[in-house]
């Protein structure tokens, strides 16, 4: 019998991730790194699982056993080639439940003489993790700062350099606004959003400080968990200034390879918060490619709602304020290399902290 283990040993285990429920429960959330292995199509899921509602346990075993029998071979052949990239570590194998399902799979791997582990109480066990994790205190630090002051750019830079970040925009594919996914891959369901967010931060988990980007607590389709949210509205933040001109290349170089038709659907999905002038001014100018000029119109309405957003919080917002920093002209790799010569000179004075992960 293949040894069931709890959720932390299994996610440390190094062998393949092989998740064996059905395609749609997998595109629904997974464990992050996992594969896919569907015993049952989602046909055949929906079907076995009618047959135990009406005609009890028995009945559906066999039906599973007709729609499975088939495919034995093929999954044999699937684990025998995960095995082998294992490198004789044993296979993660999990369901829902940690039940039939995950169970019958380890016997075929046992079968073969593969080593295998089950993760005890399956995905279901798995979300409970997740969900503790977005509980848990954190270490969190927030880059804040009007659009187009490249905060994304920023994070990237400083993780580069060995700073601990959780890019909470990358997670949800998607960069916040009504524009903000335009050119990115389909968002994840927000069930498997916070399945992201739990693997990062446990990557980070002996880190001092954890930096994210100041976000709503919508990402697109995306929701940022209750918990985590909750901590981030607490959390010190770091106010980034450029330039108008700075801000508006930046939207250029971002948007102006867009789909002009995407970016005037877009700018419709906004236009009673715009208003009528600044919806026909911005649709103009997507028109005829003058992408500046169309930038300008959506940077004067996220703009204020960025001072809404300052004034609704008011003099706790300031309190929790770690300072400005004014980066200009700089790019996203000198901004950083700034930051962080700025902080080892506070941490030399001994005149606060920006955070001793920027060491």
């Amino acid at each position: 019998m293949a040894e069931r283990l709890a959720i932390e040993p299994f996610l440390q285990g190094k062998g393949v991730l092989v998740d064996v429920r059905s395609p749609a429960e997998f595109d629904q959330g997974h464990i992050p790194g996992a594969r896919n292995l569907p015993l049952f199509s989602d046909a055949e899921r929906a079907e076995v699982g009618t047959a135990y509602k009406q005609q009890g346990r028995q009945v559906a075993i066999q039906l599973g056993l007709e729609h499975v029998g088939p495919k034995l071979a093929a999954l044999g052949e699937r684990l025998l080639q995960w095995s082998d990239e294992s490198a004789g570590t044993p296979l993660r194998i999990h369901c829902w439940r940690g039940g039939m399902r995950s169970g019958n799979v380890a016997w075929l791997a046992e079968t073969l003489e593969l080593p295998a582990v089950l993760l005890d109480g399956g995905y279901k066990q798995y979300r409970r993790w997740v969900l503790a994790r977005m509980d848990a205190p954190w270490p969190l630090r927030l880059l804040g700062g009007r659009t187009g002051t490249g905060k994304t750019d920023l994070l990237h830079a400083l993780a580069k350099r060995g700073v601990a970040v959780v890019d909470l925009e990358g997670l949800a594919h998607h960069r916040g606004s009504s524009f903000g996914g335009l050119g990115l891959p389909p968002q994840p369901s927000t069930e498997h959003y916070e399945n992201r967010i739990a693997a990062e931060l446990e990557r980070l988990r002996t880190a001092p400080e954890i930096w994210v980007e100041a976000e709503s607590a919508q990402v697109g389709r995306c929701r940022i968990p209750a918990g985590l949210w909750s901590q981030m509205q607490r959390a010190p933040l770091l106010e980034i200034t450029r330039p108008l001109e700075q801000r508006l290349d930046q939207l250029v170089e971002v948007y102006g390879a867009q789909d002009p038709a995407a970016l005037a659907e877009a700018t419709q999905r906004i236009s009673r918060r715009l208003g009528p002038q600044r919806t026909t001014a911005a649709l103009e100018a997507i028109a005829v490619e003058d992408w500046r000029s169309a930038c300008q119109q959506m940077l004067d309405y996220y703009d204020r709602c960025y001072d809404h957003e300052l004034q609704r919080h008011g003099e706790e917002d300031r309190r929790r304020l770690l300072g400005q920093e004014e980066l200009g002209q700089m790019g996203a790799e000198e901004a950083a290399g700034h930051l962080i010569a700025r902080q080892r000179m506070r941490q030399m004075a001994g005149t606060g902290s920006l955070g001793s992960s920027f060491d």
